[in-house]
């Protein structure tokens, strides 16, 4: 989804994922571990808005493993021409 939006609030990301932010949020601090996303925080108000990107290290791998696997197993089928 970071490749596809660019950035993306933690909220947004998270919907998007299709994933539960209680039993997933730890997947994206492991992530950030690891230098494949970084993590900016913004002050809005009395909240702080978290955003997440693409590391540099992130988008190789998105173009050497992810990208791959995407194209030989789309998540969406094609659907075949009547």
């Amino acid at each position: 989804m970071l490749a596809e939006y660019g950035e993306l609030n933690l909220t947004r990301l998270i919907g998007y994922c299709g994933l539960n932010m209680k039993k997933h949020k730890e997947i994206l601090d492991d992530m950030e571990k690891k230098e494949l996303i970084t993590k900016t925080e913004e002050p809005w108000g009395s909240k702080t808005i978290r955003k997440y990107k693409l590391s540099p290290k992130g988008f190789d791998f998105y173009q050497e493993v992810l990208e791959p696997y995407e194209k030989m197993f789309p998540r969406k089928k094609v659907e075949e021409d009547e």
